[in-house]
Parts: C-alpha cells; sequence; structure tokens
C-alpha cells in the first residue's frame, strides 16, 4: 500500500475518532437524552475502545469474566495475521497525533536521538507488569493503554472546551489532580518523542506489545529481496524501528504501514506470504538481549504487578462511598472493569458523572462518580450504559434504568429550613414529583398547642420526609437545594439533603433484571406491611411503573 494511501486511511482513522467523541454529546435540543442519543449514534461510541485489545483482555482478567468487546479484540488480532500491528500503523488515533507531532518537530529543525534497541524491549516489561495485575484483580491497562489514555486526555483538555462554547462556560465542572496528572501524562508522552520518533510507540505502549505477541503467528512478512542497495533509506523512514541494520524486518516492531516500499530506490522491499527463510537472505529480529536483562525486566514487572495490587489494598476509599452511575455492577467487579476511558462522563447530558480524584484511593482514580451538588441524574437519561466498552455499567434501557437505586436521600435535620423553624421549603419535594418519583413527602413538624393540648391547624412548617422504599438516589433533590438555598439565596452552606451511597442504599448486579428486584422488595415490604396504600387500594409508586 502505498505512503499516501496510509497517510488516507490514518487521517480518516483520527477523523472519525474526534467525531465520535463530540458528535453524540453535541447539545442536545430536547430533555429525551435516550432518544435523541441513539438517534446520532450511527456507530458506537466505544468503536476505538472495544479495539484497543489489551482492554478487553486485562478487563475480562481482572474481573474474571467474559466482556463483549472480547470479540472485537479477537477480530484485531486475527488480522494481524495478514497485516502485523496494522492498529498501529493505520488505526490508532493516539500513533497518528504521534506522526503529526514527529513532523512538527522535524519542520523546526529539532534534533531527536534514537533510542538504542534495548529501549524497544521496555513495552513487553509493561505489558507484562500490566497482565500480573489484572491476574492479582487489579486493572491498570486503563492508565496505560493507548486509546483510553487519549479518550482520558480529551475529556479533561477538549471536552469542557466544547461545553463552554456551546452551552456557556457556568456548567463547566471544576477540575482536580487527577485531571492534572491525565494531561501531564499525554504531555509526557508527546515529548518523549524528542527522544525519537513514535518514541512511545515503539518502546513503551503495551497494546502494541500485546499486538506484537499477534505477529508472531503472521501470515505475511516484509521481506528484503538481493536487489537491496543498501542504500538505509527505508531505515531512516521507518518510524517504528522495524529495520535492523543488515536492513532486514524486526518483526515484532513492523506495523505494516509500507513507508520502507514507497522510499526504496531499487524496489527490493515486498510484502508477501511468509515462507521458509533461505539461508542467502538476511536474518530478521538480529537485536540480542542479553539473559540477565529479560531476567531483571521480568523480575520488575513482577514485583510491579504484585506490588500495585498489595499498595491499592491499603489506599481503599478514604471519603464517602462512591455513588456510581446506574447499572453499575458491585464495586468490586466495577473497580476490576472500568479502564476509565471517560467515555460515561462525556456523554453524560449534565454532567452529574465527573472523574474522582484521590479521595477514594488510587485505585479510584479517574473512575465516574455522580456529583448529586452539580447535577442530578435526568430519568430519560441512560447513556452511560451504552458506551461502556467493558460492562463496567450496564447498558440498560429506561424502564430498568429508572428504577436502579444508585444512592439514598438522606435529609440533614439540623440544616433543613422547615426542620430548623427558619421557614417553609418545598424544593426537594417539587424536584422529585417533577422527575415522576413521589420519594419525599411532607410532614408538620413545630406545631402549636393550644390551652387544652390540642395541635393547632396549619401550626408549625411542612417539612420533608424521604420515602426509602421509592428513592432511588437520583440526586435531583440535592441539586435543587444546593443550587437555590446555596448557591443562589445563600440560606445554607451546603445542601439540606445528600444522597448517600453503601449497602442497603443501592442495587449493584452483575446480571438480572433491576425491574424484578424492584418488585421483589415491594413483595417483600408488602408482606411485612410497611408499603402504604393510596385511597384507591393500590401500593403508591412512581409515575412510571404504574
Amino acid at each position: 500500500m502505498a505512503v499516501p494511501a496510509r497517510r488516507l486511511i490514518q487521517s480518516a482513522c483520527l477523523a472519525g475518532f474526534l467525531l465520535l467523541f463530540f458528535w453524540v454529546c453535541w447539545p442536545y435540543g430536547t430533555r429525551e437524552y435516550a432518544t435523541a442519543f441513539r438517534t446520532r449514534e450511527i456507530v458506537d461510541a466505544e468503536l476505538f475502545l472495544i479495539l484497543d485489545p489489551l482492554v478487553s483482555v486485562t478487563t475480562a482478567v481482572a474481573a474474571r469474566m467474559l466482556v463483549w468487546s472480547l470479540a472485537a479484540a479477537a477480530g484485531v488480532m486475527l488480522v494481524c495475521l495478514l497485516f502485523p500491528r496494522a492498529f498501529c500503523g493505520y488505526v490508532c488515533p493516539l500513533g497518528t497525533l504521534f506522526d503529526v507531532f514527529d513532523g512538527l518537530i522535524g519542520r523546526c529543525g529539532v534534533c531527536t536521538t534514537r533510542h538504542r534497541p534495548r529501549w524497544s524491549s521496555a513495552r513487553f516489561y509493561l505489558l507484562a507488569a500490566v497482565m500480573v495485575a489484572a491476574v492479582f484483580g487489579v486493572l491498570l491497562s486503563g492508565f496505560v493503554a493507548a486509546i483510553p489514555v487519549l479518550t482520558r486526555a480529551m475529556l479533561f483538555v477538549l471536552a469542557p472546551a466544547q461545553t463552554g462554547l456551546l452551552k456557556g462556560w457556568y456548567l463547566v465542572p471544576p477540575g482536580n489532580v487527577g485531571h492534572v496528572l491525565s494531561i501531564l501524562l499525554v504531555v509526557l508522552m508527546f515529548c518523549l518523542g524528542l527522544l525519537g520518533r513514535r518514541f512511545w510507540c515503539r518502546c513503551l505502549c503495551p497494546t502494541g506489545a500485546f499486538l506484537s505477541l499477534g505477529s508472531i503467528l503472521r501470515l505475511r512478512e516484509r521481506r528484503v529481496t538481493e536487489a537491496c542497495v543498501k542504500c538505509g533509506r527505508c531505515a531512516e523512514a521507518c518510524s517504528c524501528g522495524a529495520v535492523n541494520d543488515d536492513f532486514s524486518t524486526r518483526a515484532l516492531a513492523c506495523t505494516s504501514c509500507r513507508t520502507c516500499r514507497g522510499v526504496c530506490p531499487a524496489g527490493a522491499i515486498e510484502f508477501t506470504w511468509r515462507r521458509r527463510r533461505r539461508r542467502d537472505m538476511p536474518r530478521a529480529d538480529t537485536t540480542i538481549v542479553s539473559r540477565r536483562t529479560v531476567l531483571a525486566g521480568l523480575g520488575g514487572a513482577a514485583v510491579v504487578g504484585v506490588g500495585v495490587p498489595l499498595a491499592l489494598g491499603d489506599v481503599a476509599a478514604t471519603g464517602d462511598v462512591p455513588i456510581r452511575p446506574p447499572g453499575s455492577v458491585p464495586e468490586d467487579k466495577f473497580l476490576q472493569l472500568c479502564v476509565r476511558c471517560g467515555q460515561c462522563i462525556k456523554v453524560c447530558p449534565n454532567n452529574v458523572l465527573q472523574p474522582a480524584g484521590f479521595e477514594h484511593g488510587f485505585n479510584g482514580l479517574w473512575t465516574p462518580k455522580v456529583v448529586a451538588d452539580w447535577s442530578g441524574c435526568e430519568p430519560s437519561c441512560n447513556n452511560c450504559g451504552q458506551v461502556c466498552p467493558t460492562q463496567a455499567i450496564r447498558a440498560l434501557d429506561l424502564d430498568e434504568k429508572r428504577v436502579v437505586r444508585i444512592g439514598l436521600a438522606v435529609v440533614d435535620q439540623g440544616t433543613c429550613l422547615p426542620y430548623a423553624g427558619r421557614g417553609e421549603c418545598r424544593l426537594c419535594v417539587e424536584e422529585c414529583r417533577m422527575a415522576g418519583y413521589n420519594a419525599i413527602e411532607f410532614i408538620r413538624v413545630g406545631g402549636q398547642v393550644d390551652d387544652q393540648g390540642r395541635p393547632i391547624e396549619r401550626s408549625g412548617y411542612l417539612a420533608p420526609v424521604v420515602r426509602e422504599d421509592r428513592c432511588v438516589g437520583c440526586g435531583l433533590c440535592q441539586m435543587r437545594c444546593r443550587g437555590i438555598n446555596v448557591k443562589s439565596q445563600k440560606l445554607l452552606t451546603h445542601s439540606a439533603i445528600r444522597i448517600l451511597a453503601g449497602p442497603g442504599r443501592e442495587d449493584r448486579i452483575v446480571t438480572g433484571s433491576y425491574l424484578a428486584l424492584r418488585e421483589q422488595r415491594i413483595r417483600q415490604q408488602r408482606q411485612q406491611g410497611s408499603i402504604e396504600e393510596a385511597p384507591g387500594g393500590t401500593e403508591y409508586l412512581p409515575d412510571f411503573l404504574r
């Protein structure tokens, strides 16, 4: 394939990646978010994430379960049999951006030194560390795999710009230390390009190392014929260091880009079916790595892979239990499946999902959590589960999503205006009713009595009380209380009603129906006599369950 054709494919893949990232989250003109999202998602928004095979394999190993994206990973590896590491050479948007960066610094006259051959082995040691950690139930691929790193960086840099320009800068959530670390990681990856072209891809990328393993069984390969004049142009043009000093091929580094063939003046390079090598042909992969280096590298990978899980076990959640998106699997499984790609955060229409910092430990870094102070989870939206590439958030239809409990609203009677005797307030009750949940009712508090000790009608205040059997923890009540009483009227320092998660307050299952779980809970409560009946003799349920 000619070099211009490769550039065209790279440009198309990069443009498609950017389009998927921005188009599905373009400001909606309706509050029917799920319907609008399905209309726009012509191609799965998580397409590039599921094409990264390291993401699928490590999540399956860490969680000890099959994930649907394994089929896409298998397809990518099968393609590698015909076109070794073609994903790196043609599809990966991060690799394309590296090529652009290398071209820019080359035109600016910046001198980049070529890396030593032994550096190229580092990516296999990093891959080994990631796999060992996955065996111990800790997912590190989200921190270093190519596509999650890029999507997360775009979430923290480009997505706020999109929101600010199209909706208003006041709608951009504040950042945290996690944002800075993610951006610095990508900046470092590009700065490594000063040491050599595509330095990250050649020497450190674990996704590239994983794809290189598929090249061992390759059916097609690069071959140099006797017509070679040893001009060295192929080695100079190769951005992945796949040409040895004798111009043979380092098969595990070759990305099937055909750039070397395009610059060869003698036409001595061909990409053809693999066959038994003749004695007079140059030998491939002549780089020799000492046994001591291999043992040291594998030892270091084992230390990282084992040490990281042990270290993370000591830094479990340090603050409140995080409120996860609706449909999230149990927390231990969630941390083993979530690759911190940020797709769910990007498609959330009101930014109720935001990335965690270090407040929940290092293992919770960049994972999505509900920030009800900022916004509430919309009843008409199920976008987050539709774009999760690893089933950390289950893809639920709206009927299922609306009954998922992600937390429980709790009223702080010490600060709530009616309970404190500071005046009437109906914000949380009205918001809950408009959402259709009807999970907050009024009771009268602070009432007065007459001389005979009888309560005086309409004295005191109507105060909110949360019905636990109806609340799903959407956070709309907390958002409304904070928006009006805290930010606008400045009557409170923090919301008087908060969403709390944890055992008994949330529903998190790997398989099964949330509707069935809700119905089972209603039957149990009916038997216990804890469900009130409406005047018509039927149980009081949310509007969408009637």
